[in-house]
């Protein structure tokens, strides 16, 4: 799989990023076999950025089963979550990651909401001294506006940025991405799928189980899938007329964004990990992305 680097000058990492949220089973219920079979398919596939977080349940854990012996060979990636950004529970959290995932160190270690309560610069200053300390080697942050990003740099070297970003929800080209790419921080969009609205999987009427987040996602009732169906059915039957599936569009229109290094695409099967690894070599022309751009109309879908 192509590589592409983290940042302007950060490490090569896969230019699809395996996300672990559907695993830890906040998407529906996920066999631990079946997530450790999903996240091994990546490692071979060549999706060797994985990103996950303390907050993604059973995640991190299922990683850890999957890579063994294989760490070398994985751009690892976690958050620390919560409310909380005190030195006790940034470093309490970064421990209990490496006790899951059987490592010592972190690839990438990302701020995976603003939390304002606690000072900006206090919480770089202790993420800077974890890298001086040989514990992680890059910072990101998620889910930052563009002003808390220049904030945020004004403490310390940031090489990656994690916004909701895809077809369906472009918000982020408002401020985030431009903001990104002025300061050579790569972007590793989540939501890429925009929850599986784009996987061409669901129509009005379909429910979701009380333990799958959807159920409780405007989006997803009947009257909110009624009117995202009017424009995936579209995008649906454009990917079809180019040999592909909305998935691996969802996927390539991502990649086709020149701030993005790196779209974090869930999956809960090895089948589906492989399905979307064939998105990496689909490059849309300017022409694609405008007869898709004619298509989308300007929808806005939120939650």
């Amino acid at each position: 799989m192509e590589t592409r680097q983290l940042g302007t000058d950060g490490p090569q990492v896969s230019c699809i990023c395996f996300g672990a949220w559907p695993i830890g089973g906040a998407m529906g219920a996920v066999t631990d076999q079946q997530a450790i079979e999903a996240v091994q398919a990546a490692i071979d596939v060549g999706m060797t950025f994985i990103d996950t977080a303390e907050s993604y349940l059973t995640s991190e854990a299922l990683i850890g089963k999957a890579m063994a012996g294989k760490r070398d060979q994985v751009f690892l990636a976690t958050k620390v979550s919560g409310q909380d950004h005190s030195r006790k529970h940034i470093e309490q959290a970064l421990e209990a990651s490496f006790r899951a995932l059987g490592t010592d160190y972190m690839d990438l270690y990302q701020l995976h909401s603003p939390q304002p309560q606690w000072p900006i610069d206090e919480t770089m200053g202790i993420l800077n001294e974890l890298r001086d300390q040989g514990k992680i080697r890059y910072i990101g942050i998620s889910n930052y506006s563009a002003e808390q990003t220049v904030e945020a740099l004004q403490h310390g070297a940031i090489h990656s940025s994690q916004p909701r970003y895809n077809m369906l929800n472009r918000e982020a080209e408002e401020s985030v991405l431009p903001t990104c790419l002025e300061n050579g921080i790569g972007v590793i969009p989540h939501s890429v799928l925009a929850k599986g609205h784009l996987s061409g999987r669901y129509k009005p009427g379909d429910t979701f189980d009380s333990s799958d987040e959807r159920s409780d996602f405007a989006s997803f009732t009947r009257e909110g899938m009624e009117q995202v169906v009017k424009v995936t059915s579209k995008l649906a039957s454009w990917s079809r007329d180019h040999d592909r599936d909305m998935i691996q569009l969802a996927i390539a229109w991502t990649l086709a964004q020149p701030s993005v290094t790196s779209p974090i695409v869930g999956a809960k099967s090895a089948e589906q990990v492989r399905h979307n690894a064939l998105a990496a070599d689909w490059k849309l022309s300017a022409s694609d992305l405008s007869e898709i751009d004619d298509i989308l109309g300007g929808i806005v879908v939120d939650r």
